[in-house]
C-alpha cells in the first residue's frame, strides 16, 4: 500500500478562486481529493476498528438525539497505525492550510462520525461551539468513505453563516436544530446539500454552521473527520463547559494563552 501512502501525501492543488469562495462562504466542496482505491483500503480499516471502539450498543428508540445521529470514535489516530497514517495526510492538511490562508496547520483532533441506517439527524450546529482556541482560523474535512447519496445524510451547509453570531451558545440538540434552522431562514440564509461522490470531501469553518439528514437507506453512513487549526492557535479561556472538557481531551498541559500544542496536536504541514 505504498502506492497509497504516497498518493494521499502528494500535494492537491486548490486555486486561488477556490480559496476565495471558501473564505466568502464558509465552506468548500473538492472532487477527486481521494482515489477510490485510497477511500476503499482505508475505510476498510477505519470500519473495522469503528466496531472494535464503538461502546454505544443502545437500540435506536432509546437514544437521545446526539446519539442518534451518529457513532463516533475521537483521537482515533491515536488508536491505530494505519488511521494515524490516513490522518496525517499532507495532501488534506496542505489544503486545509491553503484554505485558511496559514503558513501551517496542526491537528486538534479527529473522530469517525458513522451514521447507522435509521440514524437520525444531526441538529443545525457550529462546532467551535465546543473548542477553546482563541481565532477563527479552524477547518474540518468531512470525508465520506463511500457515495453518499441525500438519502444517506450527507453534510450540509448554511452559506456565509460563519459570519452569522446567532446560535454561536448552542450546543447540538433538538433546541438548536429548531431555534438555529429559524434564525437561519429569517436571515436569508442560503441552505446547501449535494451528494458525495467517491474521493469527494468538504472543508468548513469551525462557525460554519451545517447539520445534516436521517439515514434513509439500508448502509452505514460512514465518515471520517479531521480538525485542523492554525499552527499558532492559542488555546483561550473556555468560555462554557464543553470548551473545558475539550482542553483536557486535546489539549492537555497547554494553559491558556499558549499556542496549543500538546502531543496530542501536530503540525501536520507547515509551507
Amino acid at each position: 500500500m505504498n502506492d497509497l501512502k504516497l498518493q494521499i501525501n502528494e500535494p492537491y492543488e486548490i486555486t486561488e478562486e477556490q480559496i476565495r469562495y471558501f473564505q466568502e462562504n464558509g465552506f468548500i466542496k473538492l472532487k477527486n481529493v481521494l482515489s477510490k482505491e485510497a477511500i476503499e483500503y482505508y475505510g476498510k480499516i477505519i470500519s473495522q476498528n469503528v466496531v472494535e471502539l464503538n461502546q454505544l450498543h443502545l437500540p435506536m428508540e432509546e437514544r437521545t438525539t446526539y446519539q442518534k445521529a451518529f457513532l463516533q470514535i475521537v483521537n482515533f489516530w491515536s488508536k491505530n497505525e494505519i488511521v494515524n497514517e490516513f490522518v496525517r495526510s499532507r495532501r488534506l492538511a496542505k489544503i486545509a492550510a491553503n484554505l485558511l490562508s496559514t503558513r501551517g496547520v496542526r491537528l486538534y483532533h479527529d473522530q469517525a462520525l458513522y451514521k447507522e441506517p435509521g440514524g437520525g439527524i444531526t441538529p443545525w450546529h457550529a462546532d467551535q461551539f465546543y473548542w477553546p482556541l482563541a481565532s477563527e482560523k479552524t477547518v474540518t474535512v468531512w470525508i465520506p468513505l463511500q457515495q453518499t447519496p441525500l438519502e444517506m445524510g450527507p453534510l450540509a451547509f448554511s452559506v456565509k453563516s460563519h459570519r452569522f453570531s446567532f446560535g454561536r451558545d448552542m450546543e447540538i440538540s433538538d433546541e438548536s436544530e429548531v431555534a438555529i434552522k429559524a434564525a437561519l431562514e429569517k436571515g436569508n440564509f442560503e441552505h446547501f446539500v449535494e451528494p458525495f461522490d467517491i474521493g469527494e470531501v468538504s472543508y468548513h469553518y469551525g462557525w460554519t454552521f451545517h447539520h445534516a439528514g436521517a439515514n434513509k437507506t439500508n448502509q452505514v453512513r460512514a465518515v471520517m473527520t479531521i480538525i485542523y487549526m492554525d499552527e499558532d492557535m492559542k488555546l483561550k479561556a473556555p468560555s462554557n463547559k464543553y470548551q473545558a472538557v475539550d482542553w483536557e481531551a486535546f489539549c492537555p498541559g497547554i494553559k491558556i494563552g499558549e499556542t496549543a500544542a500538546s502531543y496530542l496536536n501536530p503540525i501536520l504541514y507547515s509551507g
